[in-house]
């Protein structure tokens, strides 16, 4: 085999003008945020230094594995494949992406030297962006030029002994200067088991760059050939993994740019909503507010209204308490001071007086009551637009003036739910027009008054109350009505509920020969009979009612109970009539 010596995949060559290829993205830590220093490439393939990564915490995980690890390492290309075992594995975390990066047993030294790092570090130092470069050989002085055949980099003394010995002597040496256009000017890559010995060889068996000394030993029966023969079969296949990730990248992008404009839109759409909820929120505010000043007037009014109400009623009562006094305190003195003629002589009006005096009306209660009550829950119209709730309420319901209303009041039917409503009103008769009173309801058997019938009150919020309830067995029933342990008018009041409505098991019909479709043996209740031989009523007939009835009791009404017993008297034909 024979080495091709031949550039390939860009490696050796000039850039183009203006091309800048040690950006700090490709030549700075960003752990350290400094220049490169023995740059380890990660799984994740993102490119930290040794120092860096041996500064982060560790942390133990079980892994099994075998001899293949997802983490690459130049140090593992000789070690032996091992059986899968149970065995504790050391990582970290990459400082740029979080992902876990399993340590090789060699540990952070042993991951795989990002040499593209390294070149593109030498690049920016020799454009002046870094620290200057050091002699390889020596350590000790700046780099003045280059050996191309070597690859080294010398000072100005290394070169001059480097071209004294003859096996150097026609070595290629450039200035360092006029490398500062070139993309690569990196070190060569040694073998790690043969640190003298450069990476020029691939295995294919192996799949790992080797040495002279690795083809003659450990891989000796592999098939080996130079790098630069295989790279087109191996750089066409990084090329077809590229081609099919490079659509990923554009989707990714397009779908993050996607995200940022929705991202946008989103913002745009929340502030604007925003906007409305603080236009609504403001107004409604200001809406309260009104409704909040209106309310506290119209409670001052009536407070002031109560109280010119008290102040006239004390006024009354206090002049009347002066007539009373003095009546009575002339009288008493007349009694007990005054002569029997003096008493007579003055009787006619001390009597007229004290009578007159006695019809007067007055009431001993306030005219007025403390009953001011706000309810938040009352609706309250509209203010600026927007719906209100609240309102003052002076309103005191008088249980002695509710009124008891409906069908069901006095009548019911077993396991038939029977509803009555109860109209609140306040002393003046008028209705209260709001709810949130304490109605209580009691629904109890005559004869068994232990077990007392469940009664649903509904409140309507107008001042009415549905009640309904639904008595299990016929019988007489006690039911009380309740405000503020007060009975309302009418109440207690007695139920009688009766069995269950009885339905019709005949037809409702304009006669017997139409519904029955003039079956002779066919009859009706109503009694009526046709010539011919049929049994059954005939319109204009004898015993023809003239108007629809039921064909099992004879009733008039179509919404009726049936009241035929089912007696012998009863011909069963009469249930065989149809409705055509």
């Amino acid at each position: 085999m024979s080495e091709n010596r031949k550039p390939l995949l860009g490696l050796v060559g000039k850039l183009p003008s203006g091309t800048a290829v040690g950006s700090s993205g490709k030549t700075h830590c960003p752990l350290c945020m400094g220049l490169f220093t023995a740059p380890r490439l990660l799984p994740c393939l993102h490119t930290v230094c040794t120092m860096c990564l041996e500064q982060l915490e560790p942390f133990s995980v079980v892994d099994i594995r075998g001899g293949d690890s997802d983490t690459s390492s130049e140090g593992s290309i000789f070690q032996e494949l091992k059986p899968p075992s149970l065995q504790p594995q050391i990582g970290i975390l990459c400082p740029v992406c979080d992902a876990q990066v399993d340590l090789p047993m060699g540990g952070v030294k042993a991951l795989t030297i990002d040499h593209l790092a390294m070149n593109d570090v030498m690049l920016e130092s020799l454009r002046g962006e870094g620290q200057g470069l050091v002699c390889d050989l020596c350590s000790d002085r700046e780099v003045e030029k280059r050996c191309q055949t070597c690859k080294a980099n010398l000072c100005h003394f290394c070169c001059q002994a480097h071209r004294r010995q003859k096996k150097t002597t026609y070595h290629t040496m450039v200035d360092l200067r006029d490398l500062k256009g070139y993309s690569r000017i990196g070190k060569p890559i040694l073998c790690p088991a043969h640190p003298a010995e450069e990476l020029r060889l691939f295995c294919e068996l192996c799949d790992r760059p080797v040495c002279r000394d690795c083809v003659v030993g450990e891989h000796r029966e592999h098939p080996c050939d130079f790098a630069s023969n295989v790279i087109h079969k191996h750089g066409d296949s990084v090329r077809e993994l590229l081609r099919g990730t490079q659509p990923h990248v554009e989707a990714l992008g397009e779908a993050l740019a996607q995200i940022k404009e929705m991202n946008g839109a989103l913002q745009a759409r929340v502030e604007a909503v925003a906007a409305e909820v603080r236009a609504f929120s403001e107004g409604y505010v200001k809406a309260i507010e009104e409704h909040r000043d209106r309310l506290l007037k119209q409670l001052e009014d009536i407070r002031v209204q109560k109280e010119n109400s008290l102040q006239l009623q004390k006024a009354q009562l206090e002049q009347l308490l002066a007539d009373m006094r003095t009546g009575v305190e002339f009288t008493e003195h007349l009694l007990t001071s005054g002569s029997d003629l003096e008493i007579l002589i003055t009787k006619g009006v001390v009597v007229e007086r004290l009578r007159k005096l006695n019809k007067v009306e007055y009431s001993t209660q306030p005219g007025v009551s403390d009953k001011i009550c706000f309810s938040p829950q009352q609706k309250a119209g509209r203010c600026r637009g927007y719906e209100v709730y609240g309102a003052i309420n002076t309103k005191e319901v008088d249980p002695a003036k509710c009124v008891l209303q409906g069908e069901d009041l006095h009548r019911a039917r077993e396991k038939q739910t029977a509803s009555f409503t109860l109209l609140c009103k306040d002393a003046a008769g008028e209705s209260m027009g709001r709810g949130g009173e304490s109605v209580h309801v009691a629904v109890v058997p005559k004869d068994k008054k232990d077990s007392p019938v469940r009664a649903l009150v509904q409140d309507n919020k107008d001042g009415t109350y549905c009640v309904s309830y639904t008595p299990k067995e016929p019988g007489v029933y006690t039911v009380l009505v309740c405000i503020k342990e007060q009975h309302v008018q009418g109440s207690p009041f007695t139920v009688t509920v009766r069995k269950r409505h009885r339905p019709h098991p005949g037809v409702f019909h304009c006669c017997t020969f139409c519904s029955s479709g003039g079956q002779k043996t066919a009859r009706c209740a109503c009694g009526g009979t046709m010539p011919g031989g049929y049994l059954g009523c005939g319109h204009g007939h004898k015993g023809h009612p003239g108007r629809p009835h039921w064909s099992c009791c004879g009733k008039f009404a179509e919404k009726s109970e049936c009241t035929w017993t089912g007696g012998q008297s009863a011909p069963r034909s009469l249930l065989r009539t149809v409705a055509l």
